[in-house]
């Protein structure tokens, strides 16, 4: 994590209302946020049946995290692990849980659990590498 978190702080949550940074938590009294996480604006969070979002965890702005669903009846937990990254754009469906490390990329489709350490993008979304291999792909590209 960089040092933009050094004095990071617990953002005030009230129900159905933009947070400082503009993104929105309905029933907060069912959402857990671990510490030192970055949320993009205008990202809603319907944590109904219960969202935690761990620690170190980052969030793209206009992403959707669902806890349930109203066309096909389901519901459930939403669990973002620890140093997790969800891309722009991006949706949760309920019940899902994204591993540790784990990277979605930019407008996904997230329904069904990603497991950790691994990168993960379309719609649905599917296994695209590890994030060992993509940490390799980054540091082969620098050097160019």
């Amino acid at each position: 994590m960089n040092n933009r978190f050094k004095n990071w702080q617990l953002p005030k949550i009230e129900h159905g209302k933009l947070t400082k940074w503009n993104w929105v938590v309905y029933r907060p009294e069912n959402f857990k946020l671990g510490k030192k996480t970055d949320i993009g604006a205008f990202t809603a969070i319907f944590a109904h049946h219960g969202v935690t979002i761990e620690d170190e965890v980052q969030i793209g702005s206009h992403c959707t995290l669902y806890s349930a669903s109203t066309i096909d009846d389901k519901q459930g937990l939403v669990v973002l692990k620890k140093n997790c990254r969800i891309g722009s754009h991006s949706i949760v469906m309920p019940g899902i849980t994204v591993g540790e490390n784990t990277i979605v990329g930019a407008q996904s489709f997230v329904n069904k659990d990603l497991p950790p350490n691994e990168v993960w993008a379309g719609s649905p979304a599917r296994f695209l590498m590890t994030t060992e291999e993509y940490s390799e792909k980054l540091r082969k590209r620098r050097k160019k």
